[in-house]
């Protein structure tokens, strides 16, 4: 009795258990904040890439109105031009007329012949008026459809000002999205993380004080001889009186875990790495550490444990936790483990 007593006071100042839950922990939170956070990357860098897409066609756009207006005002020019050599010639033609029109009055000359040049001047000064008028006619219709295009270019830009005041402010909510998904998940995790370790801390209340039972980091891990017979997948008496308290205490736990918590059992099977011979009722250990999972699921179900709540795991020999082939390491490894986590 003295020895146990004392087994048990060596026990209860074991830190270490609560440093490897504590560092797990941390660890589950980091890694699922990088994962959130590649998430958020992901969606970001769609939305930047469509606004790119946005973006290159504008500037295509303002390209071609920017290359249209060079040609419009090109042209306008031209015509500019030629309406001052219409005037310059109407001009010269007019002086021409004025000088015949003084010859003529004052008797020199041959007078048909100057009536028949200022005729000829008159119609070529008409029809330089008229050339001049269509020209006028064609730059103001220039300076229509350049302002149609000065009209469109700040409408283009506009819009682009605007897909990028809109993309600045998406990038604004998708940052402030992930800050509180973040600070959410931060504190599910830490209510779990606060659930686990009381479930962990029922479990070695009123679990039978056995090496076979321990606390492996976030998991109770239950040797195979404690609830099965070698070989077998069928729960023994000693194991299903184990069960019902761990069922107990999670049932007890369960009403005290809000709702929003999606929180579930995983109970995982593992085994030695002895081959089976393949004759019995079980070909391999895969299926052997899937159906002693499964028996212990059923088991909890059978004892009140919701369904929901249970998820049976078999990972055969593939993950050991005792290195070697010695008959120790082999015991080690054959093992159930209950870790409470979310779904």
């Amino acid at each position: 009795m003295a020895l146990a007593r004392n087994r048990r006071h060596q026990r209860s100042v074991d830190y270490w258990p609560g440093f490897v839950d504590a560092l797990s922990t941390l660890l589950m939170a980091i890694m699922f904040l990088l994962t959130v956070f590649v998430v958020g990357q992901f969606i970001l860098s769609r939305e930047i890439s469509g606004r790119d897409e946005v973006l290159n066609r504008l500037n295509s756009r303002i390209n071609d109105l920017v290359e249209q207006l060079a040609l419009e005002k090109n042209g306008k020019q031209d015509l500019e031009d030629s309406v001052a050599n219409l005037q310059a010639s109407l001009s010269s033609a007019e002086s021409e007329r004025s000088r015949l029109q003084a010859l003529l009055a004052a008797g020199s000359g041959n007078s048909q012949a100057a009536e028949t040049r200022v005729g000829t001047l008159t119609q070529q000064l008409d029809e330089q008026k008229q050339a001049s008028v269509r020209a006028l006619s064609q730059v103001d219709l220039l300076n229509q459809q350049i302002a149609a295009l000065r009209s469109q270019i700040a409408a283009v830009e506009a819009a682009l000002q605007a897909s990028e005041s809109k993309d600045q402010s998406s990038q604004v909510k998708i940052a402030d999205l992930g800050r509180r998904l973040n600070v959410a998940l931060a504190q599910r995790v830490q209510e779990l993380n606060r659930y686990r370790s009381d479930f962990f801390g029922r479990l070695r209340e009123i679990l039978s004080d056995r090496d076979n039972i321990r606390i492996v980091g976030d998991r109770f891990v239950f040797q195979s001889e404690v609830l099965f017979p070698s070989g077998a997948a069928d729960l023994n008496p000693a194991g299903q009186v184990e069960m019902a308290k761990l069922a107990a205490a999670l049932i007890d736990l369960a009403k005290e875990i809000p709702p929003e918590i999606n929180w579930v059992l995983r109970v995982d099977g593992h085994t030695d790495n002895v081959p089976l011979s393949g004759s019995g009722r079980y070909a391999d250990n895969w299926a052997l550490s899937s159906a002693r999972a499964i028996a212990v699921v059923k088991f909890l179900i059978a004892e009140g444990v919701p369904a929901d709540r249970l998820v049976a795991a078999g990972f055969g020999e593939f993950q050991p936790i005792a290195p070697g082939d010695t008959p120790d390491a082999r015991a080690t490894n054959r093992r159930i483990e209950l870790k409470l986590t979310e779904k």
